[in-house]
């Protein structure tokens, strides 16, 4: 890997994007998330170079419900975008480019795949997710042991789930590379994918743990970054360790007057600056062990890279000391949200990764910023039910929307001023029902992308204006509030519709709470936490806000 070697990723939603942006970052590479499409991106070509050598570009392309057609145009524009004026596509030779997709096949995966490849490139489609227990045996991506197509993961969807990776490709020529194949030799593995890009194949590998994607992604780069890499953010996760191993520490001829993203703002997020090479919280009653004994407990720390940590960490200083509520002001605080419970629970659980890409003398912004939390649950997923039912528990104000009001053309819903220091925000019945659902009863929420007709001609329910409605509202009550309000977005569409909004087109990435839930910072200082819908424990949203918010019964792991 060359010093000037950068890496170009592409998603397809918001929470995709973070999940990579947090994957890929790390103290050799930085790593950004631009917003395309929404307001206010007309000019975004310019803000597509890089700001640092070897910086990690990551592209929302907000592409996964849009026609086919749209989204593989899109992926043309951003490769397009993506090269600086004059270097005649020079740049384009040193760029890595990942192509996330979803793990569960979701999206128009095969347009985005064959924009990918039509100058001829190879392309390697990985789409384990092991750390989800998602894996590709034969070709097939299996979900806890039970193939997609035999399972329920679709259940929102307006079709049937594929088969196999190749039936989600509609018909692009592929190359199954087997699992003996990807545990063989780095040399038998690259002669077969190098076979299947001089057949105009896609290479498809089949992977069950972290090793397997790690021998893929050094086999695929082993020439240089001239195949492309498509799959999920364990793939991601792959790129991360292999761009820590081969590139210069980040940060190196910066540009003069580039400013840092690592430094926090005056108001910046609600994580610690660590002044070691790593450092984590969790809460009172986890392992504070570390190296072997830690992992053989089943207590991995997370890092900023979301990789597990087995190594020892720097005791931190003051700065991050006082950052992590040690000190901290006696400004009133309304009560703890933890319960007994919670506590217990988050045992052996990394809480909130710290940005490891700031210097050693860098502020650490306050761990309480006073700043209201508003969660906003916007999936289908039945464990969002009780992940609700949880934060409530521990005392968060929760409003339930109307569905009829979110589809109605009159005046929107709205929310009550944001006076609790947590708020979620779910949605509250179905479309027609005359009474509001019961508190946690699960909501159907159908699939944004557009329904073919009813046989018997009515009209469908419109995932796409329900989630629109949904955002709009928000959207509202976080103009209305005075001051920055924190923002926890579930489901990759209801977190860009929320920040398209707000029209934010930025975010920087700080760390990850837990996999998938990453912390961001927008441009204006406030944090947002996106996550995937059908990712998280039950006590994933407690682990979020308590990120956010943290109390006195939080420490820091310092070995």
């Amino acid at each position: 890997m060359t010093p000037s070697r950068r890496l170009l990723a592409i998603a397809d939603d918001l929470s995709g994007a973070a999940e990579v942006a947090a994957a890929v970052r790390s103290r050799t590479t930085r790593s950004r998330v631009l917003l395309l499409g929404g307001p206010g991106t007309g000019g975004m070509a310019t803000a597509l170079r890089p700001r640092h050598v070897g910086e990690a570009t990551v592209l929302d392309l907000d592409s996964r419900y849009r026609p086919a057609a749209e989204a593989a145009e899109a992926v043309r524009g951003a490769l397009r975008m993506s090269w600086p004026d004059g270097t005649d596509g020079r740049d384009a030779l040193d760029t890595i480019v990942l192509k996330k997709i979803d793990s569960l096949l979701r999206g128009n995966v095969a347009a985005e795949i064959a924009a990918l490849a039509e100058d001829g490139t190879g392309v390697v489609l990985a789409p384990a997710l092991p750390i989800a227990g998602r894996v590709v045996r034969s070709g097939v991506v299996h979900i806890g042991g039970v193939p997609l197509h035999e399972g329920d993961a679709w259940r929102a969807e307006t079709v049937p789930p594929p088969a196999s990776v190749a039936q989600a490709l509609g018909g692009l020529p592929s190359a199954l590379i087997p699992l003996t194949t990807v545990r063989s030799s780095r040399p038998t593995l690259l002669t077969a994918l190098r076979a299947a890009a001089a057949a105009g194949r896609v290479a498809i590998c089949d992977a069950e743990t972290d090793a397997d994607l790690d021998a893929i992604v050094g086999a695929s780069l082993a020439d240089g970054p001239g195949m492309r890499l498509v799959g999920s953010g364990g793939l991601a996760l792959a790129v991360g360790r292999h761009l820590a191993t081969t590139l210069p520490a980040a940060g190196a001829r910066a540009a003069p007057g580039t400013p840092d993203p690592a430094a926090p703002a005056a108001t910046g997020p609600a994580t610690a600056t660590a002044e070691g090479p790593t450092a984590t919280t969790v809460k009172q009653g986890a392992t504070a062990a570390t190296g072997p004994a830690a992992t053989a407990a089943g207590s991995p720390v997370t890092t900023a890279v979301g990789q597990t940590a087995t190594g020892p960490t720097s005791a931190p200083g003051p700065a991050a000391a006082e950052a992590m509520g040690r000190g901290a002001s006696d400004a009133p605080r309304a009560p703890a949200l933890t319960s007994p419970s919670a506590a217990a629970s988050t045992a052996g659980t990394a809480v909130s990764s710290t940005d490891t890409g700031a210097g050693p003398d860098a502020a650490a912004p306050s761990a309480h910023t006073g700043r209201p939390v508003l969660v906003v649950v916007g999936t289908a997923e039945p464990a969002a039910v009780e992940q609700v039912r949880r934060l409530v528990e521990d005392g968060a104000g929760h409003q339930r929307l109307p569905l009829a009001g979110l589809l109605a053309d009159g005046p929107p819903v709205g929310l009550p001023a944001l006076t609790a220091d947590v708020t979620v925000v779910s949605l509250g019945a179905s479309p027609g029902s005359a009474d509001p659902a019961p508190a946690y009863q699960p909501v159907s929420l159908p699939s944004p992308r557009p329904a073919p007709p009813s046989v018997h001609g009515a009209e469908p329910v419109s995932g796409r204006r329900l989630v629109l409605g949904l955002a709009r509202v928000v959207g509202a009550a976080v103009t209305a509030h005075r001051g920055a309000v924190d923002l926890v977005l579930t489901g990759g569409e209801t977190a860009r519709r929320v920040l398209d909004a707000l029209a934010v087109t930025e975010l920087d990435p700080i760390g990850q709470v837990h996999h998938g839930a990453v912390h961001l910072r927008a441009p204006d200082g406030r944090s947002v936490v996106t996550r995937p819908g059908s990712f998280g424990d039950p006590d994933s949203l407690r682990h979020i806000v308590q990120a956010l918010r943290p109390h006195s019964t939080e420490r820091k792991v310092t070995s």
